[in-house]
């Protein structure tokens, strides 16, 4: 049974109405490049390609590090929906090299420029997805044909592709080092692009976003633990498509936390709250909020590293009236436009909580009753002793 964030996620897309693009039994567009791997029936999984009934540079359209700023939620919803999905069941790992679909779909992914691509559907592609996990698309079906120009390959994805010997851990960081989008990291690794040959596979889109942003994080961690820790509390905040995001750092070894709240999208609802934390050593298992857990601590980790400082993080997001699940680069993205913009600085806790407590709609005490870190302001202990003690960890 599916409990807790992923269920209210998943009743509020249920409700959602919204018209995808129109399209017959034959599609010819740019892919911007964009592909999807399912993840049901794993290993069984649908591969294929996300196109639209346009053509040119169509780059915009999967590329979530340009819409912070420029795009408004309709926009993002607009030529989201206009990608329609074609898919075809492979197996994730047997067969795969000598697949001509996978090798398709993984010329698509690596390329460095839209690609034009023709599909044949099986019959009518329908529906349209939402999550909070994965940005939307436009309908879907089953391929007859597919078909696909002939693009370059983004050059350092090239070279990582054709380097057998190197882990796709390696991979992703190095190219992440080089400039690469995480977005492109990302689909990269769900085609099975990197890693040593005998253990590349498809992974399912879903848990390559979330996979990649661990990576990234946990690598940037590794130098950020052994930084000089920042001397004061300070405020970050942004807002953006239906979300506020205000981060605490505190003058503290690594620790870090995040909370959400959904404010009632429909009469009868109620605010729901969410959230998940670790200690200095990091986070065992896999976050009961799901992927946007280790977006945000990607982008605070960047920060850090950024600086050359270490701290703690207590990361409060508020999502309000008529919130749109568009994905974790949601997250990541306003995460990092939070991080990049002045903040305020505190010599307390007390006055850093009572700041965030004038830039958000959910009172203090409520965030307090639901978290780890800030439950313990009112204790005889400090902040700091608590979230170092043995007792969080």
């Amino acid at each position: 049974m599916i409990r807790g964030k992923a269920a209210y996620i998943e009743r509020l897309t249920k409700r959602m109405k919204f018209r995808s693009a129109s399209v017959g039994e034959k599609i010819d567009g740019s892919s911007p490049p964009s592909v999807f791997i399912g993840r049901y029936e794993y290993p069984k999984v649908f591969i294929g390609p996300l196109v639209p009934p346009t053509h040119g540079n169509t780059a915009i359209m999967d590329l979530p590090e340009q819409w912070i700023g420029s795009k408004d939620v309709a926009d993002i919803i607009n030529f989201r929906l206009q990608l329609v999905r074609g898919k075809e069941a492979v197996h994730a790992s047997k067969g795969i090299e000598s697949n001509r679909t996978v090798n398709l779909v993984r010329e698509i992914a690596l390329a460095k420029d839209s690609v034009d691509v023709e599909v044949e559907f099986s019959k009518l592609p329908r529906g349209r997805f939402f999550n909070e996990e994965i940005q939307p698309f436009g309908p879907s079906a089953p391929m007859k044909e597919v078909s696909a120009s002939a693009e370059k390959f983004e050059p350092d994805m090239e070279k990582a592709f054709y380097d057998t010997d190197l882990l796709s851990r390696d991979a992703v960081i190095s190219l992440y080092e080089k400039g690469l989008a995480v977005s492109s990291l990302q689909k990269a690794l769900s085609v099975g692009a990197f890693g040593l040959q005998k253990n590349r596979r498809l992974v399912p889109t879903r848990w390559s976003i979330t996979a990649v942003d661990d990576m990234l994080g946990k690598n940037l961690l590794q130098q950020v633990r052994f930084l000089p820790i920042i001397d004061e509390y300070r405020v970050y905040e942004t807002q953006n498509l239906g979300n506020r995001f205000v981060v605490i750092l505190t003058p503290t070894m690594w620790q870090y936390e995040t909370m959400e709240a959904f404010f009632p999208q429909v009469i009868g609802d109620h605010l729901e709250i969410y959230g998940d934390h670790e200690g200095y050593e990091g986070k065992k298992g896999y976050a009961s909020i799901g992927g946007c857990y280790y977006s945000a601590k990607l982008a605070i980790a960047e920060h850090l590293a950024g600086e050359r400082r270490q701290a703690g993080a207590i990361v409060l997001r508020e999502c309000y009236e008529g919130y749109i699940p568009l994905g974790v680069w949601n997250v990541r993205e306003n995460m990092r436009d939070a991080m990049g913009k002045p903040h305020q600085n505190f010599e307390t806790m007390k006055q850093a909580m009572d700041y965030a407590a004038t830039r958000l709609r959910v009172p203090m005490d409520m965030w307090r009753r639901k978290s780890r870190l800030l439950a313990n302001r009112y204790s005889a202990k400090t902040l700091s002793f608590f979230l170092n003690s043995k007792a969080y960890a």
